[in-house]
């Protein structure tokens, strides 16, 4: 499955199509490392566990951006690759562990810094295949 950058003015507008929630979760995580770095600078040197929680699959989805931007930028760790695990019980859940290693801006190709995802155009859709469309503020 894939993600895309559509068209928006001033921030980075992204739809991710995938076959399930997962896998869509995946690829958004990636885009948000492929909107800061490039993925594929990155080395699998470490790992890292990730954990996020939201009261529906919107709030969800913001906390999990916002979760990957904050290694990214605050704690200072590229990700290569996401392996996650999602439930569902009072809340959604995630639980993914990361690869990548410490950030080297040079090394990583440095592209822009991400403010912060943001509910404004976010859309969550499960039909046939899952859509997620979301703002990241640049």
């Amino acid at each position: 499955m894939s993600y895309k950058f559509l068209e928006h003015t001033t921030d980075a507008f992204i739809e991710v199509t995938a076959s399930n929630l997962k896998e869509a979760f995946t690829l958004a995580g990636q885009s948000v490392v492929d909107t800061t770095f490039d993925r594929s600078t990155i080395e699998e040197k470490e790992q890292k566990t990730l954990s996020v929680s939201g009261k529906d699959l919107r709030y969800l989805l913001l906390n999990w951006l916002e979760e990957i931007n904050f290694y990214l930028i605050t704690k200072g760790f590229a990700i290569r690759r996401f392996e996650l695990d999602m439930k569902k019980n009072d809340e959604y859940q995630i639980t993914a562990n990361v690869f990548g290693e410490p950030v080297d801006l040079d090394k990583h190709n440095f592209k822009v810094e991400i403010k912060s995802p943001t509910f404004h155009l976010m859309d969550i859709k499960q039909e046939e295949k899952v859509t997620l469309r979301f703002l990241l503020d640049l």
